[in-house]
């Protein structure tokens, strides 16, 4: 069966995005990118909410910035060619490999899990990581904690009453400080 993951950028006090809506401070260094790219190959359809998508809609014609370096290049090559599915009230079309969710998050990690294919289903943002948590469908949280304090924000982790013990299964330490900690979740 396919794992469910949620991975993101993540502040010391637990936010990803400040109290401003900016997430600057998750800027990658040269190495961080090419951990985040070397894991990334393993995802087979990225879900992700209306925010999310907006963000990464860059990614659908950067190849075609003549700035952009190789590692730049080769996450472009790895993001456009991937299924996404997006789940938003407000948007009526998606471009690229995207489209939009035709159920809840619960009915479409069951319909993908269902479907031939590999790679690992990827949850990118709070607020879609908070239903799929609270349905108690994520498999693994990949947290990398930035060595900064925002004081509020949108958080990482759901507000839920709901326990979820977790293993943990990897840690890295980056230069820039930046820790990744990867757990598999409990059942």
């Amino acid at each position: 069966m396919r794992k469910v993951t949620y991975s993101m950028g993540v502040s010391l006090d637990g936010y990803i995005v400040g109290p401003d809506g900016g997430f600057d401070w998750t800027d990658p260094d040269e190495e961080l990118f090419r951990f985040i790219t070397d894991e990334f190959r393993g995802v087979g359809c990225h879900l992700m909410g209306r925010r999310l998508y907006e963000t990464m809609l860059y990614w659908e014609t950067a190849e075609q910035d003549p700035s952009l370096d190789d590692t730049m290049r080769e996450w472009a090559g790895l993001w456009n060619p991937l299924p996404k599915v997006v789940f938003s009230t407000t948007l009526t079309a998606v471009r690229g490999r995207a489209r939009l969710a035709s159920g809840g998050p619960a009915e479409e990690i069951e319909r993908l899990r269902a479907e031939p294919g590999e790679g690992e289903i990827a949850i990118g943002g709070a607020t879609l990581a908070a239903a799929v948590a609270e349905a108690g469908l994520i498999d693994e949280y990949r947290a990398r904690i930035h060595p900064v304090l925002l004081g509020g924000g949108i958080p990482f982790f759901p507000r839920g009453e709901r326990r979820v013990d977790l293993e943990l299964a990897e840690t890295r330490t980056f230069p820039t400080g930046v820790v990744h900690l990867r757990h598999i979740v409990i059942r």
